[in-house]
């Protein structure tokens, strides 16, 4: 016992030794959120070209340590402690591999996690434990399409597709199906997105000035309602076409921060001397303003920031200019109102591009082509008049509509706002519509005093009519009064003869029940005392003596409280008797 005593102390004394060193040393306590690389200092070395060492491998561990504790021998190995990749909400992780296959030739994607370069998936909002070492991990921005817009998609990796035709799986280009508002997690560097507006633009000529187009505030100036993850998806949609306009000035293009000086007040400016009444300049005709009086007040409007430039995407130098058909030249200032449908605009962008390049190429185009072949057709005045300018309007905007339809563009409307001609022939035009306006004018005075004195005519008879038919009604009043008073009065008569007659025959009745009634009572009287007489003609009968019945009716008449007393007549005279008799006489 002794023996294994000695035995057993050294073994537990170097046990505790053992493990006190492996908790010291070898304890490798992961918190939350981190995650441990390891790197073995023994082993094989690594290949040509290996960055990550496998299991028995000298180097840096492909796979780190995730949280918790672990025990590692200090000799060995070595480690450090390094936070893991979270990415945020509205976030994407795009992920660069140092490891891996090599990519085929002419490939810049990794389809999958095998292969080096960049992998065609990404990460989304979530922790990932991905070896620094080995995996170069950026958060980039990501697509969040606003309310009012859609995203084209466009493929940058595959085979390309013929032009003209939609790219499908694997394939470069186009596609179809457009991205809806909301948040999309996709690797900008596999496919580009395009924000562009759906619903209701315009595109305004506006003379000698040039044409702008107005759309949605939000593609030139982020509005602040919406957060900052749309913010920046419209800003680089913004970016892209200033560059566009930038490669294209000598197209014709006006950038919006020129726009948002003089040109933009020129701009703006001549829809607002349009609409408002101005006065003439000296030495100039009605219907044509000085340019200071067409542009500095709309000038002074912007500086003072009572209207938003904001919603001018940008301008083209373009305008409605053409010969009428009598030979004057005819410039006109219009307001096209277009739309692009989310169904189409996938196939608008792959034909023409973005919106600036649909309107150079394809509506601007159109708007003045249509508005020169059409315009040709009429003559000077008719750009004066109302009705031939509304006339052409309507077969514009028809022509208009016909056209774009072919291209998947819907119009809603073309208005024309203002029309300039040459001063030889808008003065006289405008001298002789006045001359014709005045003669109409005094011709409707004629017709409104000739009416007037008709109406005064009118006026009388009815007046007359109304006397006439209020004496008539007052005639007619009092015959049916009289009328009325005389029924009245024949009613009541014979009223009156009826209850006479009702009252005689009431009186007749009244003297028959009065003598049936006397007649009944006299023979009832005659009945009874004719019964009292038999009867005492019989009560006689039973007496053979009269004198009896007569004492016998004595005795029912006589008074029934008399009392009879019978007195004996004793000694004496009757006189003494008779003193006892006198008590016993009622007292009256």
């Amino acid at each position: 016992m002794k023996s294994i005593s000695l035995i057993l102390v050294p073994v537990l004394l170097l046990s505790a030794v053992s493990g006190l060193f492996v908790w010291t040393f070898c304890r490798i306590p992961v918190p939350a959120g981190y995650m441990a690389i390891v790197t073995a200092k023994r082993g094989a070395p690594l290949p040509a070209g290996q960055i990550l060492a496998e299991a028995g491998q000298k180097g840096v561990r492909k796979d780190p340590l995730p949280e918790g504790r672990h025990f590692l021998d200090p000799v060995n190995n070595d480690w450090r402690i390094v936070p893991v990749t979270a990415i945020p909400v509205g976030k994407v992780g795009v992920v660069t591999s140092k490891v891996g296959k090599e990519l085929p030739p002419g490939e810049i994607l990794a389809a999958d996690t095998a292969c080096k370069g960049v992998w065609k998936d990404v990460l989304g909002p979530g922790t990932y434990r991905l070896n620094p070492e080995g995996y170069e991990i950026t958060m980039l921005d990501a697509v969040n399409i606003p309310i009012g817009y859609v995203g084209i998609v466009t493929s940058q990796t595959g085979a390309p597709v013929k032009p003209g035709e939609f790219a499908g799986p694997g394939q470069q280009g186009v596609m179809k199906d457009v991205l809806q508002p909301g948040i999309y997690y996709i690797n900008p560097r596999a496919y580009q997105v395009d924000v562009l507006e759906i619903g209701m633009n315009q595109v305004s000529i506006l003379g000698r000035s040039g044409s702008v187009v107005l759309t949605k505030s939000q593609i030139s100036n982020a509005s602040s309602a919406l957060d900052s993850l749309q913010q920046n998806t419209i800003q680089v949609q913004q970016e892209k076409r200033n560059e566009y306009l930038e490669k294209n000035r000598d197209r014709g293009f006006i950038s919006q921060q020129a726009l948002s000086t003089s040109a933009a007040a020129d701009s703006l400016g001549g829809s607002l001397r349009r609409s408002a009444p101005k006065k003439t300049a000296p030495g100039k005709a009605r219907g044509q303003a000085a340019p200071s009086e067409a542009n500095a007040p709309a000038a002074e409007k912007i500086q003072q920031g009572s209207i938003a430039p904001e919603s001018v995407a940008f301008g083209i130098d373009r305008c409605v200019e053409f010969p009428s058909r009598d030979g004057f030249q005819i410039l006109l200032d219009m307001t096209v109102e277009f739309e692009l449908l989310p169904e189409n605009i996938s196939r608008i962008y792959m034909l023409y591009g973005d919106l600036p390049a649909v309107v150079e190429k394809i509506i601007l185009p159109q708007v003045l082509s249509i508005s020169r072949i059409k315009g040709s057709s009429y003559k000077a005045r008719d750009f004066i008049d109302g009705e031939g300018r509304e006339l052409f309007q309507k077969d514009l905007n028809a022509e208009l509509t016909r056209v774009l339809k072919e291209k998947h563009i819907v119009i809603h409307n073309a208005i024309i706002r203002h029309a300039e001609v040459p001063n030889d022939i808008l003065v006289p035009i405008q001298d002789s519509s006045v001359a014709k306006e005045q003669d109409l004018t005094n011709k409707a005075r004629q017709d409104t005093a000739r009416k007037q004195a008709e109406l005064n005519t009118e006026t009388a008879l009815v007046e007359q009519l109304k006397k006439q038919v209020e004496q008539e009604t007052e005639k007619l009043v009092a015959t049916i009064g009289a009328q009325t008073k005389n029924e009245v009065a024949g009613i009541q008569a014979e009223t009156a003869l009826e209850v006479a007659t009702i009252n005689l025959e009431k009186s007749l009745v009244q003297a028959q029940i009065t003598q049936v009634q006397g007649e009944a009572k006299v023979k009832a009287e005659f009945a009874v005392s004719n019964e009292k007489a038999l009867g005492e003609q019989l009560r006689a009968g039973v007496f053979k003596n009269p004198a009896t019945l007569a004492e016998l009716t004595f005795v029912d008449k006589l008074n029934p409280t008399l009392g009879i007393r019978i007195i004996h007549a004793g000694e004496g005279t009757l006189w003494t008797d008779l003193k006892n008799l006198a008590p016993t006489l009622p007292v009256k």
